[in-house]
C-alpha cells in the first residue's frame, strides 16, 4: 500500500496482555461438573489499546501510545476442537492514572481506547479532547463521555448504558454492521470464528480511512471490512499487509 504522507496518531488508553490457552475437552471432571482441558498450545498477544496500535500501524501510520505501566492479563481457556471459550481469568491490578496532558508534537488524530480500567478518568478524558487540535476518536466503556469535538465509537450494549445526548455516534452492531446518523452500513458477510478485538480493528480502520478521505460516512464501510477480517480469525488479530490490500481494493 502506497501513501504520500505518513499519518501520525496519538493513541491513549489502557492495554493488556491476552493469553490464549488452547486444548481439547474430551471428558468431564469427576470431582465437579466442569470440563477437563487437555493443553495443546499457548499464545500471547497484545490487547486493548496495544491491539489498536498494532492495527493502526498495519495501515502504515506512525503511532505514539500512552498507556498503563501496570500489567493487566486476560487468560482465555479454549476448547480448540469446538472453538469454545470455557473459562476466562483476569488479573487486574489497580492502575495508576494518566499523569500529565498531551505530549508535544503534531498529530493527525487523537485516538482514545478506554476500557475504563482506571488509567483515564472522565475529567482527564474531557481535558484531552478539549486540548487536542484535530479529529478525535473515542472508544470507551464509560457511560458518560465528551459530547462534542469527537467521534464516539460504541457497541449496542454501551449505547443502552450511555447517559446524555451525543452527536457523531458510530454504533457497531455485530453481524448487522454499523449505524451512523440513523443510517445502517451493512457488515461484510463472513463466518465468525472469534469476535475478540474486532472493535479495535474497526476503530483503527475507521481512523485511517477518515484521515484518508475526510468523511466518516466513507470510512465506515472500510472499517466494516476490517472487522470482518478480524472476526474470521482466532484470537486478538492484527491485520496483515494482504488484509490491508484487500480492504483497500
Amino acid at each position: 500500500m502506497q501513501q504520500q504522507k505518513q499519518l501520525k496518531v496519538l493513541l491513549i488508553g489502557d492495554s493488556c496482555t491476552d493469553e490464549y490457552v488452547y486444548g481439547t475437552c474430551e471428558r468431564m471432571n469427576p470431582e465437579a461438573p466442569v470440563p477437563i482441558l487437555k493443553l495443546n498450545r499457548k499464545e500471547t498477544k497484545k490487547g486493548m489499546a496495544w491491539n489498536v496500535r498494532e492495527n493502526l500501524m498495519s495501515f502504515g501510520m506512525e503511532v505514539n501510545i500512552i498507556t498503563n505501566e501496570e500489567s493487566i492479563t486476560k487468560t482465555r481457556y479454549i476448547d480448540e476442537k469446538h472453538n469454545q471459550q470455557i473459562l476466562r481469568v483476569d488479573s487486574e491490578p489497580v492502575l495508576s492514572p494518566m499523569d500529565g496532558g498531551l505530549p508535544e508534537g503534531k498529530y493527525d488524530a487523537l485516538v482514545i481506547s478506554d476500557y475504563d480500567k482506571g488509567f483515564l478518568d472522565l475529567a482527564t478524558l474531557c481535558t484531552l479532547v478539549d486540548c487536542f487540535d484535530g479529529p478525535v476518536f473515542i472508544d470507551s466503556k464509560k457511560n458518560i463521555l465528551p459530547a462534542q469535538k469527537c467521534f464516539l465509537k460504541i457497541n449496542e450494549i454501551e449505547k443502552r448504558l450511555l447517559t446524555g445526548s451525543y452527536d457523531n455516534l458510530i454504533i457497531t452492531k455485530g453481524g448487522k454492521g454499523a449505524e451512523y446518523n440513523g443510517k445502517l452500513y451493512p457488515a461484510e458477510p463472513v463466518q465468525v470464528f472469534d469476535a475478540i478485538g474486532a472493535g479495535d480493528t474497526f476503530l483503527a480502520a475507521l481512523v485511517y480511512f477518515y484521515l484518508k478521505y475526510g468523511t466518516i460516512e466513507r470510512a465506515i464501510p472500510y472499517a466494516n471490512k476490517a472487522a470482518a477480517i478480524s472476526v474470521s480469525n482466532f484470537g486478538t488479530y492484527v491485520l496483515s499487509e494482504e488484509d490491508v490490500n484487500e480492504i483497500c481494493s
